[in-house]
């Protein structure tokens, strides 16, 4: 077991005491460019608590076994699982270890439809995302999405919850720490962050991130305006006590509020290229993610894999949405294309 090192390489394998009684576990995320997801321990009477969980894959499961065993525990004294939102990399490996060990799921009642949407019999994985790309005008990402058929593999590990998680709510963790749950939606519509109050600490899940903004609204079922429920939920954060960022990616340390205004100010930068972008002449979604840049590399669209460059499109009509909402462009539908003026 290591103290954490903010300057070191977060994605590395280990055990990192980060805050006291507070353990931070990286769990891998092959072939996903974030590479690794922080997993946080805290001690719970006789077992331990866990704030996410990881995907749920064998490396995964190993390397979280290992690490517990440094704290002389096994998967199995893991009491529950407190989980911020349902993306693959928070929720899938808390399903998995439930079946085998009876651990508790819980996770933001905001969840509840998307989770039911993913379990509905018959569900076409990735038409809502098809539907917002032919809206966009991307109709050539479409046909690369479907030529490459992506899998939306093993539907199962979104099983149900044992319990939803009320915003507001104030969950004990062994004697003497109290968790609150706040409700932030806008990388889903349920996410949820956990405050410790007293120790300054906020478990921030995918909602504040120290060097990359979440995506928008990629879930099951997306809210109508998923970038305005983040940068009102950014606001939320915002306006609480300020604490020590512990994020689900990225370097734990940074404080709160420092983030948050790099967030905000962040998203005014991108509301004003995309509307720059809009008076230039570009009408659709698609025209309009191809001349912002992407990514801390500033990439373009065209050189972004197929993932990627449906995340960037879609993000992009979630600007576009927002300028809409304040008056600045108006929208018309021409064959199932939604164009921009200002």
């Amino acid at each position: 077991m290591l103290d954490d090192d903010p300057d070191g390489d977060w994605t590395s394998a280990g055990l990192f005491r980060c805050a006291p009684d507070v353990y931070r576990i990286p769990l891998p995320l092959p072939q996903d460019g974030l590479r690794a997801v922080n997993v946080y321990a805290v001690p719970d009477g006789d077992g331990w608590t866990l704030i996410d969980s990881g995907w749920a894959l064998a490396e995964s499961r190993e390397l979280l076994a290992a690490a517990l065993g440094q704290l002389g525990a096994g998967l199995g004294d893991v009491r529950r699982f407190l989980v911020t939102h349902i993306h693959r990399d928070h929720y899938t490996q808390a399903v998995t270890l439930r079946r085998e060990f009876g651990s508790r799921v819980a996770v933001g009642r905001g969840e509840q439809v998307g989770l039911e949407e993913v379990n509905r019999s018959a569900r076409d994985p990735f038409k809502v995302h098809r539907v917002r790309l032919l809206r966009a005008g991307a109709s050539a990402l479409v046909e690369q999405i479907e030529r490459r058929e992506m899998d939306a593999g093993d539907l199962s590990v979104w099983e149900m919850p044992d319990e939803w998680i009320e915003d507001g709510a104030e969950i004990a963790v062994g004697e003497q720490r109290v968790l609150t749950a706040v409700e932030t939606p806008g990388h889903t519509r349920g996410h949820v962050v956990f405050a410790d109050d007293t120790a300054g600490l906020l478990f921030a899940g995918d909602h504040v991130l120290p060097r990359i903004t979440p995506s928008i609204g990629f879930e099951p079922n997306p809210s109508v305006s998923p970038l305005t429920d983040f940068l009102t939920s950014l606001q939320l954060i915002r306006s609480r006590k300020d604490a020590v960022l512990l994020p689900a990616h990225g370097a734990v340390g940074m404080r709160v509020h420092e983030r948050v205004d790099a967030l905000l100010e962040h998203h005014g930068e991108r509301l004003d290229a995309t509307l720059a972008a809009v008076r230039e002449g570009r009408s659709t979604g698609l025209a309009v993610a191809e001349a912002l840049p992407w990514t801390r590399h500033r990439r373009r669209l065209p050189d972004m894999d197929t993932f990627n460059a449906m995340l960037a499109v879609m993000e992009t009509l979630a600007h576009l949405d927002v300028l809409v909402e304040r008056g600045a462009v108006t929208i018309t539908l021409q064959d199932g294309v939604a164009h921009y003026t200002s």
